[in-house]
């Protein structure tokens, strides 16, 4: 757990030195959770971390299947609705693969 916490710090440095802004870690309801919640200008990015150390299994994004998508995808809606808004979103991935990380931009 503490590992991946490192990851998704480490993901959302990444971003932020991208000139994303950071609004939300964790979010989570009974059903799942969303790494980061992020503003890039007015588009609000709800963003997947996925970390691996080779590429054995493939890499990082690839994990991110038509199941979690939709997970994330039913806890962005209940995000936006919660904040009472309809603003423009995506959703990112951010791989990392040992020391590398990849950014997915609109990646499902």
């Amino acid at each position: 757990m503490a590992r991946g916490r490192e990851y998704e710090d480490a993901a959302c440095r990444f971003l932020e030195q991208q000139g994303l802004r950071l609004r939300e870690k964790n979010w989570r309801l009974r059903f799942g959770e969303i790494d980061l919640v992020m503003e890039d200008g007015a588009t609000l990015v709800f963003v997947e971390v996925k970390y691996r150390s080779s590429d054995v299994m493939g890499l990082p994004a690839e994990s991110v299947n038509t199941s979690k998508q939709e997970r994330i995808r039913r806890l962005a809606a209940v995000y936006l609705a919660k904040q009472g808004t309809t603003t423009d979103c995506r959703f990112d991935v951010v791989g990392i693969l040992g020391d590398r990380i990849s950014w997915l931009k609109g990646a499902f």
